[in-house]
């Protein structure tokens, strides 16, 4: 890949083909932005109660006192799951009582709503909750969806790679769109809630196969300069544009159905830019078509209005040079000492709490105080500048207290909303949209801070491991909003305190900033309890700027 580089140095870093790249990539990434969080409204829950039949033999007194009572958030409010038996309330009203008068409403027996559920129309029209009932006994399917969305998305991020290394990058960009965006539309058609789930995983699949791949392709054709913006920047703004699409989206289409075939047309704009979209030369000069790559660089020189060198790759000298023979590393590596078990264990749970809590607090918008859909505009919009201060803070400061230090704050003002008065709606919103900067800005600072701290023999495998972590936390996430239903401060204090105590725990790791990227086991840095041991002088004496390994969120 040096010659490569050496080769298409003279396109310059930021001409027309690699701005027209840049934004194009980008672009096709705003599609994931929507589908990863549209279960927010997709599977949202209405306000619900026990359904009278019409035909039921009660007066309208006894029909407006047919649901109990029951406390929520400290007021009193109809039941969910439950109402007053329909057989005693008939025998009542016809004998001429009085609710609350001549009966006490509290010593009735009471059942489940046989006869299905009333739901309101006041937020949705209707979702897969209100379509397929997901309510009361069936609640725990609720979150189920989305965890097997998630699902759907730790697939996706194994195989993305190897498919994309066997068959190139530019063709398994495309197929993965085609894969989340026609999958999309067959949910539309869902019948059950079974099918709808299974669509969804492979859904995820797509989702986060079609963003890997996009990254893997603007890494390998942008330069070193624009490559580090493109990764922190460029792909995680315009995932937050898409992310903002969404509930403009739902708040004008609030049916589910029709949301959906919104969501997927996108995605159908998307498949013009195959002619536009070049394939990678790097993985062509992997595969030995050197002609190919040669067509793709000589066509980009044109674009940006560069003459060509006459002969750009002495391809019998690249055919007969060979890779020199690296060591094979297996994951036990990972443990192999006292010290890197240690880095180990604290960068998987770093990324599972971390993952937790930006997903838990993404998922849980509708459950603010205020408009569900002005919070998930918001907690997207948000993002944008979290991004921004994690880029700044990445270029200039130490990696421990950055990611340390934003995690603590966005953990910290999320267990604070717990003190706040009922009544003061906007300062609790406030607060949280504090807590997910913090932690988004965390969460998008931990791939750089991860690959700076392994040596090249794994690094690949440490962030696969950790991306895997941050996976399983994504899984669990939905559970964590789900405490809702028992008490609405139990997934903020939950997220709120696991967040803090990683934050603190994340300042006993080595500091990477300023240092040479480790080449072997050696040269790794050791955490702050084994500070003590041995450095090579290598690391300790480091006098290089740092080089950044960047991969996507």
């Amino acid at each position: 890949m040096r010659d490569y580089d050496e080769v298409s140095a003279f396109l310059g870093e930021w001409g027309r083909f690699q701005r027209l790249v840049f934004f194009l990539l980008s672009a096709s990434i705003i599609p994931n932005g929507f589908n990863g969080m549209s279960a927010v409204f997709l599977a949202g829950t209405p306000e619900h109660r026990c359904a009278v039949p019409r035909g039921a033999n009660l007066s309208g007194e006894w029909r407006n006192a047919s649901i109990p009572l029951e406390l929520r958030d400290g007021r009193a409010a109809p039941s969910r799951c439950r109402r007053y038996r329909l057989a005693a309330l008939a025998n009542f009203s016809a004998l001429g009582l009085r609710p609350g008068a001549d009966v006490e409403l509290g010593a009735l027996e009471q059942e489940r709503c046989l006869d299905g559920w009333e739901y309101s129309r006041d937020v949705y029209r209707s979702t897969i909750v209100s379509e397929w009932n997901l309510v009361c006994e069936d609640d725990w399917k609720v979150p189920l969806t989305t965890s097997l969305f998630f699902v759907g998305v730790l697939i996706g991020s194994f195989v993305s790679g190897q498919l994309s290394d066997r068959f190139g990058r530019k063709s398994i960009l495309f197929s993965t769109m085609a894969v989340q965006t026609g999958f999309s539309f067959l949910q539309i058609f869902s019948t059950s809630w079974e099918m709808f789930t299974v669509l969804f995983l492979i859904v995820g699949m797509g989702q986060i196969s079609n963003y890997v791949v996009a990254f893997i392709l603007g890494t390998e054709i942008l330069g070193k300069s624009v490559r580090i913006i493109f990764s922190t920047l460029g792909v995680c703004i315009f995932f937050a544009i898409g992310y903002m699409l969404l509930p403009l989206f739902a708040y004008f289409i609030r049916d589910w159905r029709m949301l959906l075939l919104a969501l997927t047309v996108p995605g159908v704009f998307c498949v013009p830019l195959w002619w536009i979209i070049p394939e990678s030369p790097r993985w062509l000069i992997s595969q030995g078509r050197y002609k190919d790559a040669e067509a793709i660089i000589r066509k980009a020189a044109k674009i940006n209005g560069i003459p060509a060198p006459a002969v750009l790759f002495d391809t019998m000298e690249m055919q007969d040079s060979k890779p020199q023979q690296q060591q094979k590393a297996i994951l036990l590596d990972l443990f192999r000492t006292r010290n890197i078990a240690t880095i180990t264990i604290m960068s998987l749970l770093l990324w599972m709490l971390t993952s937790i809590g930006y997903f838990g607090l993404s998922l849980s918008t509708p459950n603010w105080h205020g408009n569900a859909y002005l919070n998930c505009f918001l907690s997207a919009v948000i993002e944008i500048p979290a991004y921004v201060i994690a880029w700044l803070l990445l270029r200039s400061l130490p990696r421990r207290y950055s990611i340390s230090s934003t995690l603590v704050l966005g953990g910290g003002v999320v267990l604070f909303i717990r003190l706040i008065p009922t009544d003061f709606h906007v300062l609790s919103v406030f607060l949280v949209m504090l807590g997910k900067f913090g932690i988004t800005s965390a969460f998008s600072m931990l791939y750089v801070y991860n690959a700076e701290l392994y040596p090249t023999l794994v690094r690949n495998m440490a962030v696969g491991a950790t991306s895997t972590a941050s996976r399983v936390g994504s899984i669990i996430a939905p559970y964590f909003v789900y405490l809702d239903a028992y008490d609405r401060f139990l997934p903020y204090i939950l997220m709120g305190s696991l967040t803090v105590l990683i934050g603190i725990l994340t300042l006993f790791l080595p500091e990477s900033y300023g240092n040479s990227l480790p080449e072997n086991f050696e040269q790794m840095l050791r955490v702050k309890c084994f500070r003590n041991g041995q450095q090579t002088a290598d690391v300790r004496n480091s006098k290089q700027s740092p080089k950044i390994l960047v991969t996507p969120l």
